[in-house]
């Protein structure tokens, strides 16, 4: 199996800067590897909320994730600051791919690339939705071109 190199920065539209702290680095010095799934989460929220202005208290819809993903390329370690670049590499009627790359600020390559899968669900029943109009909007500007 042939190993995809790195992507870059340049491969995201979506970025979001992350501080390491103290607490991330793992006993051999540098950030361990359940982190970058935080790293992840954090961008994707960050996203959602920032860029989607979507409530996630208050929407009777949320996203159940249901995949993740991640390959590691470099390490990381605290004090680094981290960029996330994010895009959506698919969005279905109800779910989508967030494809996300793990930076060190100062570096071009990502130090790990991943993806996380959400569904969308009510929030009451669990039972799959559409997404709604105004979330779907905001993750279609940064939609991945297809290859």
């Amino acid at each position: 199996m042939t190993r995809l190199p790195p992507p870059s920065r340049d491969d995201y539209g979506f970025h979001f800067e992350i501080q390491t702290r103290w607490m991330d680095n793992d006993l051999y010095g540098h950030v361990n590897n359940v982190t970058y799934y935080s790293f992840f989460d954090t961008a994707i929220a960050e996203f959602l909320i920032g860029e989607a202005d979507f409530d996630p208290f208050a929407q009777p819809v949320v996203g159940v994730a249901i995949e993740t993903g991640c390959r590691f390329h470099a390490s990381l370690r605290f004090p680094d600051r981290v960029v996330a670049g994010l895009r959506i590499g698919h969005l279905g009627r109800s779910s989508v791919r967030y494809e996300i790359g793990i930076f060190n600020a100062v570096g071009g390559r990502a130090a790990a690339d991943g993806h996380f899968v959400h569904v969308f669900v009510d929030r009451d029943s669990q039972r799959p939705v559409e997404i709604p109009e105004r979330l779907r909007s905001a993750m279609a500007r940064f939609q991945r071109a297809p290859a």
